[in-house]
């Protein structure tokens, strides 16, 4: 680089050199020598030094330094082509493909996924000492498991897993000897082991069958010679009742089924309970015990049966209710008594769903229309779903769609008497049909004009609407002195079972 000025000074520099300055005299005093021109290899190094070979391809494309760029990259690729190593080409090599016997002796002796058709270890490919059979050998034994049906019998059953007609009728003449045939519920579960056949046209005999005829019963029919022979196995099963005690809490039904009781004894003790006092007044510090029939088979099965003892105590441990079920030795069904004698009053009104009472009879203002109206049944908020009895013996003069009612069933009751149950989901019961003190009539819902699932319950007196807390429709019936004595000791045995 030169820098050249009026007075004559001058700058000089280089790239790759140190800088210099020199003071120059005037022209005239100082001669000029000419300078040697560089060689051709030096203006090729300097060309080669201060050139970009390898600029950006993605940058002025087209352009001569673009173009540069990729001369140099091509150059590259060749240079890299042209001095790779030489390495022999590795060739493949395909086997023939096997066909006839040499096919059938690879696929069984080769190593592949079933998935893929292979048959190894399967059979052994055929050699010349094989000789083809005119039918397919049959197995010595079969182990069937036929289930009994529905209106089925004994007899078809056996029949249909393939058991001879005589054979079938044998051993349902064997079983009904010890058990009685109508006693084998559906479901039951047939467990055969048939032998061998003399010939293809007679059915295979029955070795064996085992079964479970009842909860206390295993049978068994096993073949000696040419005769079948039954064999009874008896099952030990313990009988101590079930005792559950615990607290109410925010719900009696959950709380109990929590501890562990069966639906349908938590059902017969609400009832039970509903039939003395208003669920509504069970209060969540309450606690509730239950005595209850109870099987456990040595096999590990668990029956539950009914409910012999209804129990409900208040916080401080007062007794507040005992009810014990009575009469079932003479045939009655049962009815629940308290420690007095006194029989449950079947035709009191007791409450048709378990819940707590959200709305009584009388005036109130409406959740929905906002003002002043006659409330003329009760509201008894429940879990959605939950089952509602009906509560006294009566036929169904409705059971439909009735306006702000929403699914709505009505009762006609002896005496005068009508109870009406709005706000269901469904029904369980249809128009005509006599119903009984306790039987469910429909679930809870909230259908029509409602904030939740709740039941609505109305009572008529001759077609005026009534409280129904306020209908009482039965005396109340005692036991003899001895009756009695055999109550008390009914409760101190049911209740000296250990609870849990």
């Amino acid at each position: 680089m030169f820098l050249r000025e009026q007075q004559g000074l001058e700058l000089a520099g280089a790239a790759g050199s140190s800088v210099r300055m020199r003071a120059l005299v005037p022209a005239a005093a100082t001669p000029s020598v000419p300078l040697a021109e560089p060689s051709l290899l030096d203006r090729v190094r300097d060309v080669a030094v201060h050139t970009d070979w390898a600029p950006d391809l993605g940058q002025d494309i087209g352009s001569r330094t673009w173009w540069r760029g990729a001369a140099t990259c091509a150059a590259l690729i060749a240079a890299a082509w042209m001095t790779r190593p030489g390495f022999p080409p590795i060739l493949g090599y395909a086997p023939p493909v096997a066909t006839g016997a040499a096919y059938e002796e690879t696929r069984t002796q080769g190593i592949a996924p079933l998935a893929l058709g292979s048959t190894t270890g399967r059979r052994a490919a055929a050699s010349g000492l094989v000789r083809r059979l005119s039918q397919t050998p049959e197995r010595p034994q079969i182990d069937l498991t036929v289930t009994l049906g529905g209106g089925d019998t004994l007899s078809n059953a056996l029949q249909r897993a393939g058991v001879g007609m005589n054979e079938a009728a044998r051993v349902a003449t064997l079983v009904g000897g010890a058990v009685s045939l109508d006693q084998l519920k559906p479901g039951t579960i047939l467990s055969l082991t048939m032998g061998r056949r003399p010939s293809r046209l007679q059915p295979r005999p029955l070795e064996k069958l085992s079964f479970r005829a009842g909860f206390d019963l295993d049978l068994a029919v096993n073949r000696a010679g040419n005769d079948l022979l039954l064999d009874r196995r008896p099952i030990s099963i313990d009988r101590a009742p079930l005792h559950v005690r615990g607290l109410v809490g925010a719900s009696l039904y959950r709380s109990m089924r929590a501890a562990g009781v069966p639906a349908r004894v938590v059902e017969s003790y609400i009832k039970a309970v509903a039939a003395r006092m208003p669920i509504g007044d069970v209060g969540a510090a309450d606690t509730f015990d239950i005595v209850a029939d109870q099987a456990r088979a040595a096999t590990g099965e668990v029956e539950v049966g009914q409910l012999q003892y209804a129990g409900l105590a208040d916080a401080a441990g007062r007794r507040r209710l005992q009810l014990v079920r009575w009469g079932d030795q003479q045939g009655e069904g049962g009815s629940f008594m308290d420690p007095t004698g006194q029989v449950e009053r079947r035709g009191f009104m007791g409450m048709p769903v378990a819940g707590r009472v959200t709305s009584t009879f009388g005036m109130r203002m409406h959740p929905l229309l906002g003002f002043m109206r006659m409330h003329r049944g009760m509201d008894i908020g429940a879990p959605y779903g939950s089952p509602i009895y009906a509560a006294i013996d009566g036929v169904v003069s409705f059971a439909g769609r009735s306006g702000g009612y929403g699914n709505f069933i009505k009762l006609a009751h002896p005496g005068g008497y009508a109870s009406g149950y709005g706000h269901l989901s469904r029904f369980a019961v249809s128009t005509g049909t006599r119903v009984a003190r306790g039987q469910v009539i429909g679930y809870v819902g909230s259908t029509g004009m409602s904030t939740g699932p709740h039941l609505h319950w109305e009572v008529w007196k001759n077609g005026v609407p009534v409280n129904p807390r306020s209908i009482s429709l039965s005396s109340v019936q005692t036991v003899s002195g001895d009756t009695l004595r055999g109550l008390k000791a009914k409760i101190a045995r049911l209740l000296s079972a250990p609870a849990r």
